[in-house]
Parts: structure tokens; C-alpha cells; sequence
């Protein structure tokens, strides 16, 4: 398939975008445990993060009526902090995952659903005095990882949606293009 380097599109190995092998049960057992509980861990995190950040924010208001460059700067630091925060670490492992292991028709099918839902979304009419409809997506890896990257691009493609520059190890990420 193709993956995005130096600017331009090329042809990337295959070993990328197939599906991945199925893991030793023993291991998505031990993950699952560890998952449990990495989670309140990790939301208390998420929620300390949250408070910290708008604590600053509202000591630093002043300094961003003045400073355009500040406000950017602080926009940018909490979209990284809330984007590491609130997605899981690739490590962990779900029920649905430990449950359906290996079953590439499961997968197939959540990455129908999700795929399904992004164009829905994107093929919203607008609305006046709303927000535009959709142009881009991620389909995480956990969602199509007993069926592979090319599965989704196939699905999506089929749906109206273009591959954008991916990284097949974490996410495919589409554009709609019809929304230019």
C-alpha cells in the first residue's frame, strides 16, 4: 500500500498493513490484568492534567489577551497533553480484544462501524450556526488489527474517503474528499 515519507506518497512493505499475528493467550491475559490496573492510574492522571491546565490557563488570561503567540502555544501543549492522556497506550489490552482475538471477521466488522460512522458524519448536511461536517479521520489500530490497514483503505475507499499520510503501526488516517 502506500505510506507517506519525505513529502510524498510511496509504495511501503506489505509487513505493515496485514494483519497482525495473533497473540499467545497468556500474554493478552497478563495485559488485561495490567490494564485493570493501569486504569484508575490513568484516569486520576487524566483528570490531575485536566486541573492543571486549566488552573494555568486562568492564571495566565491576561497574558493571552495580549499575546496571540502564547495563546497558540498553550493550545498546542494542551492538545498533546489531552491527546497522550485520553487515548490508551498500545500495550493494553481490552476485553473486546482479549475476547475476539484472532476472529478477523470481528475486526471487519468494527472497522465497517467505524468507518460507517466517519461518513456518516462527513456526509451531514450542514447546519447554520454549527459546526462543519467532518473532513478527516483516524481508525486506530485497535480497531482493525485482526484484518489490517489495507482493509480499511479497501473499505473506506469504497466509501468515498482517501488515505492520508499513516503510520499503518498506530492509525490510518482518511480524508473525505468531497468535503473540498
Amino acid at each position: 500500500m502506500y505510506e507517506y515519507k519525505n513529502s510524498e506518497f510511496v509504495v511501503s512493505g506489505t509487513e505493515h498493513w496485514v494483519a497482525w499475528p495473533v497473540r499467545p493467550r497468556w500474554q493478552l491475559v497478563a495485559r488485561f490484568a495490567a490494564t485493570v490496573l493501569f486504569l484508575p492510574f490513568w484516569a486520576v492522571l487524566g483528570i490531575a492534567i485536566f486541573l492543571g491546565t486549566l488552573a494555568i490557563g486562568l492564571a495566565t488570561e491576561v497574558i493571552t489577551a495580549v499575546s496571540s503567540s502564547y495563546d497558540k502555544a498553550f493550545d498546542r501543549f494542551m492538545d498533546k497533553a489531552f491527546g497522550r492522556v485520553f487515548t490508551l497506550p498500545r500495550w493494553c489490552v481490552l476485553w473486546s480484544e482479549m475476547r475476539y482475538e484472532g476472529d478477523a471477521a470481528y475486526y471487519r466488522a468494527e472497522v465497517d462501524r467505524l468507518v460507517a460512522k466517519w461518513t456518516a458524519k462527513a456526509t451531514a448536511p450542514y447546519v447554520r450556526n454549527k459546526s462543519r461536517p467532518i473532513s478527516e479521520c483516524e481508525i486506530p489500530r485497535r480497531a482493525y488489527r485482526g484484518c489490517g490497514g489495507h482493509y480499511v483503505v479497501q473499505t473506506a475507499t469504497a466509501q468515498g474517503w482517501e488515505l492520508r499520510p499513516s503510520d499503518p503501526e498506530k492509525s490510518v488516517r482518511l480524508w473525505w474528499s468531497a468535503s473540498s
